[in-house]
């Protein structure tokens, strides 16, 4: 990187919030800057979905919800657009007609960008996109550890015939051994499976498993104690379906379940992933059409900030 300070978002004392392009947090774009310590890019794709589609306008809700978001984060302490340059890389469009052709794009699109040491945090889009960015990541690191927020575990096998959905990427990310399979994990997992046989594949696969219910009695220290030893200093992807909270807190998603983590809780969990070694991340299943007052937009967009300040504390790079 050039030894020129980072470029950072409008100053909203000069810019009201309401004006100005939409870009992520009011961030400059990939193309204003020389180099790119943090990317956030969108995948308007849904071509995956199960039951409600619309997660193909996820990108541009949270990118207008995030105007909101101030450049300093005190819980973690960290100012991440002054730490590292962080832009806005834009949407990766993909075929919407083609699962397969989409998600080789996506995955060439997310090695072309992270090739000089950029570290992407992807806002989708359904959960489908997680595989290509697996797949990228481990191009790059080796196998990755997994830490998955969602109400569903997204380690079936096929729906309808068909392997590449967004219940599937976990299963098929496995199977290509593009995951240490030694430290794996779900949290907020929730609600009717179609059979216990469900739980016994997901085990066989390597991973553990956290409920939501299981973050209700332990608290949010404990379970920070317990995914910390066992990522520990391992590569590690997160990924965050924002259905991992209850639909109190993100009605806009397109398979919600009943019983789910609060906005505060999931925050203060990856908040205690400081200092591990987090490599990328996504945040995915936003819909729009089914949001209220922006609330699960408004989540979303603070999980992408949480994550991007998690990636600006990252020293030495």
């Amino acid at each position: 990187m050039t030894d020129q300070p980072p470029i950072g978002p409008l100053d909203s004392s000069r810019v009201p919030r309401f004006a100005g392009f939409a870009t992520f947090a009011r961030l400059p774009r990939i193309d204003e800057v020389e180099h790119a310590d943090v990317a956030v890019v969108g995948v308007p794709f849904d071509s995956g979905v199960s039951y409600r589609p619309g997660a193909r306008f996820g990108p541009a809700a949270v990118r207008e919800a995030s105007r909101l978001l101030r450049p300093y984060h005190p819980a973690l302490d960290v100012s991440p657009f002054a730490e590292k340059q962080v832009v806005d890389a834009g949407d990766i469009a993909v075929n919407p007609f083609h699962v397969g052709e989409a998600i080789e794009t996506l995955q060439q699109e997310a090695e072309s960008l992270t090739a000089d040491g950029t570290r992407l945090v992807t806002v989708g889009g359904d959960h489908t996109i997680a595989l290509p960015l697996l797949r990228a990541a481990a191009k790059k690191h080796g196998p990755v550890a997994l830490l998955h927020f969602d109400a569903h575990l997204d380690t079936w096998d096929t729906y309808f015939g068909e392997p590449y959905t967004h219940g599937t990427p976990f299963r098929r990310a496995a199977e290509e051994g593009i995951l240490d399979t030694s430290a794996l994990s779900h949290v907020g997992t929730r609600g009717p499976l179609y059979g216990k046989r469900d739980l016994e594949e997901d085990r066989r696969l390597g991973f553990g498993i956290v409920t939501s219910g299981d973050v209700m009695r332990r608290g949010v220290d404990e379970t920070v104690d317990a995914l910390r030893q066992r990522i520990g200093d391992r590569p590690l992807y997160v990924s965050v379906d924002i259905d991992v909270l209850d639909p109190a807190h993100a009605p806009g998603t397109g398979t919600p379940e009943a019983g789910g983590l609060t906005s505060r809780e999931l925050l203060e969990i990856l908040r205690g992933l400081r200092e591990l070694n987090l490599i990328g991340a996504d945040v995915v299943e936003l819909a729009p059409a089914y949001d209220h007052a922006d609330i699960t937009a408004v989540a979303a967009s603070h999980v992408a900030y949480d994550l991007v300040s998690l990636l600006a504390l990252r020293k030495g790079e």
